[in-house]
């Protein structure tokens, strides 16, 4: 013999608020569907996303907290100094003098900045319209100010366009490869380190600035005949080498 049972207490009781199917008294839309509701959960992107912001901003809030005065006024002057791809069109320039092929790859740096900037700035900007780091909540020192863009802070334009142009004149003069990708590295780093961007909009163009030199590098190679094509051209730009 059982004894009396209440709401909830049986198993197999449709009233059992514990179960998840049954809908929760004073839901408007389980009441009006008449079907099960469930609690929202975000879906996996979502958190994944929500992390990486979170990652993302510890990481600049440690660039922003660690004392380095002996770097500030170099990064502030290599940050400025990176305004509209001056450092990379000044190379450019002191390579066109160099002979045929610095002159092609001052050419071919050149074709990258541009993709690489109107994809930054025409486009990634525009789509994302993450808004720049509040740089005094984060206690960025004064000495490392440079000034604050109005742009949207998402991808970062100026890493785009160095990123952009290391990659294509490092696959047309090997042997400047190295110190170009160094010196896009520091214009990467200068702009967390000045407080106007975060580290995520750095690592974002640079990707940017990859695909960009890809770009310049495969519409060179598609310019001249397959047999006159550096083999640097088509491994970087990820097409085929020419049949032969």
């Amino acid at each position: 013999m059982t004894g009396p049972t209440t709401p909830g207490s049986d198993p197999a009781d449709p009233t059992d608020p514990t179960d998840p199917e049954v809908p929760v008294a004073g839901d408007a839309d389980g009441a009006a569907s008449g079907g099960p509701v469930r609690s929202p959960r975000p879906s996996r992107l979502v958190a994944v996303l929500h992390d990486l912001r979170a990652v993302d901003g510890a990481l600049y809030a440690a660039v922003a907290a660690t004392p380095t005065p002996t770097l500030d006024r170099a990064l502030r002057r290599l940050s400025h100094a990176a305004d509209h791809s001056k450092i990379s069109l000044g190379i450019a320039g002191s390579l066109a003098l160099g002979g045929a092929r610095p002159r092609r790859a001052a050419l071919l740096g050149v074709g990258a900045v541009a993709v690489a900037s109107v994809s930054a700035n025409l486009l990634g900007k525009r789509l994302v319209r993450r808004p720049r780091p509040d740089r005094e909540a984060a206690r960025v020192t004064v000495d490392r100010h440079v000034p604050m863009p109005t742009s949207a802070s998402f991808p970062s334009g100026h890493t785009a366009s160095a990123v952009a142009f290391a990659t294509a004149v490092g696959v047309a003069l090997p042997g400047a490869a190295v110190p170009l990708a160094a010196l896009a590295s520091a214009v990467g780093y200068s702009r967390v380190h000045t407080g106007v961007h975060y580290p995520g909009d750095v690592a974002a163009g640079a990707v940017l600035g990859v695909a960009g030199a890809a770009v310049a590098l495969a519409a060179a190679a598609a310019a001249r005949p397959p047999e006159e094509v550096p083999p640097g051209y088509r491994a970087a730009a990820g097409t085929p080498p020419a049949p032969g």
